[in-house]
């Protein structure tokens, strides 16, 4: 770089002095110049009037983003990324050339995605995505997605968009930076369960006495829920586990590690099983069973369904369609918070999520730990790579800590006084 610097410097005085009517002092420098020069220009040229070889349209294009077998990408997001993909050329058209697409097209498709209702595919089977976004401005009663879901399509979008790009099917991407500001406002985000909320759920005839586990869950009876519609909830409350994640639990995944009985929260499985999946890199990770857990039966329960030779630890949820055991029992359970008379705005099965994390927060439990057990992906004022360095957290400091999250104002005496029965 120095010598690039110098020559520049000594062929500057060169051509000054050409200017003036001096002879240079350097003819080899003044040629070198004019050859440099023109070089310059031709690269400069060919960068500009650089185009994409191969014109391409969005389907095309989107079908080998999703089919490149350079990309890792769990089979949640590829799902996600297949619904984005059914909108975007719904609205944007999917014969469409790729490069036609400019920053108003992109900015079109967000306005509409702000309109977007939810659960397009049942409510308005039929109608295209712009028309049953256009019913939704003019009919308040229509729910539509939020800011946070409307986000998440825009950023897949132009994570494909990134793609094209190096792939030189394009030469930007136009939506770029596209996204409503703000994501959530506090009072529109999901809240933990009440006190009042948690008393229902863990006093609903599931636990206390039903008719039976299925279609009479509802209604007072002698039995008590013994599968996921009993443990679910209960595991969410004491874990912050996700829903998928206890869902696709084999019954290996409970084991001792360091003499703690732990959750293994992984996609590979020793029983052979393959149907397990998660959302982040981050939620591979290890959960310490909280001690109210085992006090619980959640132990004995495990031996059970080892001693029947379940590999599943829910082998009553089906498997859906698209793979996940959660899709099923998220439908159930928005069904039992209303039966339940649980249900609430602004809360659902996540909501036992928002609940351990306030739990933890209450408890004074280190962050980095809490952010361990949850899942959820470190950040803040730390460097990022530093915690990549290391092991991690050992089951018992997870132990200990997990053992801190408590509910007082939750009474679950009457599940601890059965279990002693048992």
């Amino acid at each position: 770089m120095a010598r690039l610097a110098a020559f520049d410097i000594e062929s500057m005085f060169e051509r000054t002095r050409v200017q003036n009517g001096m002879l240079p002092k350097d003819e080899v420098v003044i040629q070198a110049t004019i050859e440099a020069t023109a070089s310059k220009t031709i690269s400069v040229r060919s960068a500009k009037d650089h185009e994409p070889t191969t014109l391409m349209t969005l389907s095309e294009v989107y079908e080998r983003f999703l089919s490149d077998p350079a990309r890792s990408i769990s089979d949640r997001s590829m799902l996600a990324h297949h619904t984005t993909r059914r909108v975007v050329e719904d609205v944007l058209g999917a014969s469409t050339p790729i490069t036609s697409i400019e920053r108003e097209d992109c900015r079109d498709l967000l306005d509409t995605l702000r309109w977007m209702p939810r659960n397009l595919a049942k409510k308005f089977s039929g109608i295209n995505v712009r028309d049953a976004a256009n019913s939704a401005r003019n009919n308040s009663e229509i729910r539509t997605i939020n800011t946070t879901n409307v986000n998440a399509y825009m950023s897949r979008f132009a994570t494909m968009l990134n793609w094209a790009v190096v792939e030189d099917y394009l030469g930007k991407n136009p939506a770029r930076g596209l996204r409503i500001a703000g994501s959530v406002h506090p009072k529109d985000r999901r809240q933990p369960f009440a006190a009042w909320q948690l008393h229902n759920i863990f006093h609903a005839p599931i636990y206390v006495g039903c008719k039976d586990e299925q279609h009479g869950y509802a209604v007072s009876g002698n039995t008590i829920a013994s599968g996921a519609r009993y443990w679910v909830p209960l595991i969410a409350l004491f874990s912050g586990m996700r829903l998928n994640e206890i869902c696709q639990l084999d019954v290996s995944d409970i084991r001792s590690l360091d003499d703690v009985q732990c959750l293994v929260i992984s996609e590979q499985s020793i029983s052979g099983t393959t149907d397990k999946s998660l959302k982040t890199k981050s939620s591979e990770r290890i959960v310490p069973m909280h001690p109210s857990l085992a006090e619980l039966g959640l132990i004995k329960f495990v031996q059970s369904k080892k001693a029947a030779g379940s590999l599943k630890l829910f082998d009553d949820l089906p498997l859906g369609r698209r793979g996940f055991r959660s899709v099923s029992f998220s439908r159930w359970f928005s069904r039992f918070l209303v039966s339940a008379g649980a249900a609430a705005d602004r809360t659902c099965f996540h909501s036992f999520r928002h609940g351990f994390r306030d739990s933890a927060r209450n408890a004074g439990i280190d962050r980095d730990v809490t952010l361990r057990l949850g899942g959820w992906v470190t950040g803040g004022s730390g460097s990022e790579s530093a915690g990549n360095y290391g092991a991690g957290y050992r089951p018992k400091i997870l132990y200990d800590a997990i053992g801190q999250i408590e509910f007082p104002d939750l009474d679950l005496s009457h599940l601890l006084k059965r279990q002693n029965q048992v």
